[in-house]
């Protein structure tokens, strides 16, 4: 029997009482320990709607102290050197570390 996408998509939950968090630091150099810079937010339990500079404290120190409060590193960038002559340019935040966490909502 063939699926379709369609199909696979409106299955029931397997864990209908359960929604994903998203994180996402960015951090000075590409070390987990080193200094959160910039952070962003998503809320797959619907309870709340952050976005991009909705507060001015980072929800955490380092990338380390994420993972002490129990989220989960999926994603971290690639480590891309620099083309020559460009090594002190500023650009994108290249250091991006994605966490999650699997919260319930019941």
């Amino acid at each position: 029997m063939t699926t379709t996408i369609e199909t696979a998509f409106d299955a029931p939950l397997a864990e209908p009482h359960l929604r994903q968090q998203l994180l996402v630091l960015y951090l000075s150099s590409s070390a987990l320990s080193s200094t959160v810079v910039g952070w962003t937010r998503y809320d797959g339990t619907g309870a709340s709607s952050p976005t991009m500079g909705d507060s001015d404290e980072a929800p955490y120190d380092t990338g380390v102290e994420a993972l002490v409060d129990g989220w989960r590193l999926l994603q971290m960038s690639q480590l891309q050197p620099h083309p020559r002559g460009e090594e002190y340019d500023t650009g994108y935040l290249p250091f991006e570390f994605l966490f999650e966490r699997i919260v319930s909502i019941s």
